[in-house]
């Protein structure tokens, strides 16, 4: 019942001592309001005492793997060490020195970094701007392997930019009210804006212009011309010609742009031309063969598993998707399906090796069950020390309970080799006749050397309990490793002691001293060489 209630997600939140800051607008967002909303936001986050430094960008440069429009900010904010952060009130702020310390790992004295977050994306509110918080890193390897920038998204693929926009924009009112979303945001796929020129050719051979000489006067007018470049020192600027703005700024100024003909005459453009603005698609996704379209979704409080499969729930009751159009769930929860597909191939096979191993050194099926009894009792610890921390199910904890097999097979084994030791001692001797003389060896196998057991586990728990306490870059994943193996060899190593006697005492009496007679088992000639 408690491993039902943890959550689940790809990776744990992995601290790189800065935030990526993504707003995102509507399309058309002119220079002039990208570069105000800019500096608005980089001011009003340099307020925090957290923050070191603050840069943003907007726009894109001249690359085609960078490809961001002025209504996509970038804001890279890099954070003071955790060690300069401002203090905050907390609830054992009272308590003595010694004991606060003993918190400061489970809740730190300052603000948390998902608690940073929240309060600068409470500050940080823009009418029509949805805030989306990332790392850096993180962001580029998000965005490389499913093309999401957030921990989820959803891509809606169809044929028809318009039908994905209005499926995007229905799921976006859907999940905005649902607990756990911080921004969530659908791309607005068909909503860019531009001016056409369309080109009557009857005019144009009326008075003698070719296509060409019109597309260019209109090129060079208003987009502007690269003439020449200037050169100082190492740089090189380039010399852009065009209209000024007060020739261009709005159509009734284009209208008098003046196009010459072969006679030498000029004649305004609208004598050849129709000028409009029209909606276009201001991006074109393309992926598996269909359009698409992206919903961004930034959630907070809530484990990724949770919140999608609830998610699902909300949009399949709230929206309808036409035939011909599918909605794929991705970002952190797409590799959190791949990796548990993974994972359902590897824990078996760790276990079948694990037993393999087992079974080819005692050369016994019940030595080997009774080994891997300590697994079970180990999982116990595990899930109930993350559901205390508070940590959900992910790659990180999967790696620790994988390599707890490897210690529970090792205490499993130690525990059994005394109890061995001491019963085949006893058969030696001749005195393994009645229940009292089985009570006895187990007696002395499990609680006489109590204290080399206790030494064997307890190397292995003080070398992983600092990693609990780590606190610098990557200890978040770090915790989460050790974490199950910390939980785990507590309850395993009492188990054992409790369980393993018991379970030796009934094997033994049922099936191998029949009536006080001792079969020998086949391990006995190892055991003496030992």
């Amino acid at each position: 019942p408690v491993y039902l209630k943890l959550g689940s997600e790809f990776m744990p939140p992995l601290n790189e001592g800065a935030l990526l800051y993504m707003p995102t607008a509507f399309p058309g967002m002119s220079v002039t309001e990208a570069r105000r909303i800019l500096q608005i936001q980089d001011k009003l986050i340099k307020e925090f005492e957290e923050v070191d430094t603050v840069f943003g960008k907007a726009g894109r440069a001249e690359t085609p793997t960078d490809p961001a429009p002025f209504s996509m900010v970038e804001t890279t904010v890099v954070l003071k060490p955790s060690s300069q952060w401002p203090p905050v009130k907390r609830w054992y702020s009272s308590w003595p020195h010694f004991l606060q310390s003993l918190f400061h790992w489970v809740i730190p004295p300052h603000r948390t970094f998902e608690e940073l977050q929240n309060d600068m994306n409470n500050k940080l509110r823009f009418a029509g701007i949805p805030n989306i918080w990332t790392m850096p890193i993180k962001n580029r390897i998000d965005m490389l392997s499913t093309g999401i920038r957030t921990p989820i998204g959803i891509k809606v693929l169809g044929k028809d930019l318009k039908v994905i926009q209005n499926i995007g924009e229905q799921i976006e009112v859907a999940l905005r009210p649902m607990a756990g979303t911080r921004t969530v945001y659908a791309e607005r796929s068909a909503g860019g804006y531009y001016l056409d020129f369309v080109l009557n050719r009857d005019e144009l051979a009326r008075y003698g212009i070719s296509v060409a000489d019109a597309q260019m006067i209109v090129n060079t007018a208003v987009g502007g011309e690269n003439i020449s470049y200037t050169i100082e020192g190492r740089e090189r600027y380039p010399i852009n010609v065009r209209y000024a703005r007060e020739f261009r700024d709005d159509i009734n100024a284009l209208k008098r742009v003046l196009v010459p003909t072969p006679t030498g005459v000029q004649i305004p453009i609208t004598q050849i031309a129709d000028i409009r603005m029209v909606e276009g698609p201001a991006m074109i996704r393309n992926e598996n063969g269909m359009l698409a379209g992206y919903v961004y979704v930034d959630m907070t409080g809530r484990d990724v598993g949770g919140y999608v499969q609830e998610a699902k729930k909300i949009v399949e009751d709230k929206v309808k998707v036409p035939t011909g159009y599918s909605l794929v769930w991705s970002g952190q929860y797409e590799n959190m399906i791949r990796v548990k597909e993974r994972l359902k191939i590897v824990i078996p096979l760790t276990i079948f090796i694990i037993v393999l191993l087992l079974y080819m050194n005692t050369k016994s099926g019940m030595k080997t069950a009774i080994v891997m009894l300590a697994v079970p009792f180990s999982l116990i610890g595990s899930v109930w020390l993350l559901y205390l921390l508070g940590y959900n199910i992910s790659i990180a904890v999967w790696v620790g309970m994988i390599a707890l097999m490897g210690l529970d097979a090792e205490t499993g084994v130690f525990m059994l080799l005394y109890l061995d030791i001491a019963y085949e001692d006893q058969v030696r001797a001749d005195r393994m006749r009645t229940m009292a003389d089985l009570d006895e060896a187990i007696l002395h196998g499990a609680v006489k050397r109590i204290r080399p057991k206790m030494m064997t586990v307890m190397t292995t728990f003080m070398g992983l309990l600092p990693i609990m306490w780590a606190t610098g870059p990557g200890g978040d994943v770090m915790r989460r490793i050790a974490a199950p193996m910390v939980g785990g060899l507590a309850t395993s190593f009492i188990l054992e002691l409790l369980v393993y006697p018991v379970i030796f005492h009934i094997w033994k009496w049922k099936f191998v001293m029949k009536d006080g007679t001792v079969i020998p088992t086949p391990s006995v000639h190892v055991l003496k060489a030992h």
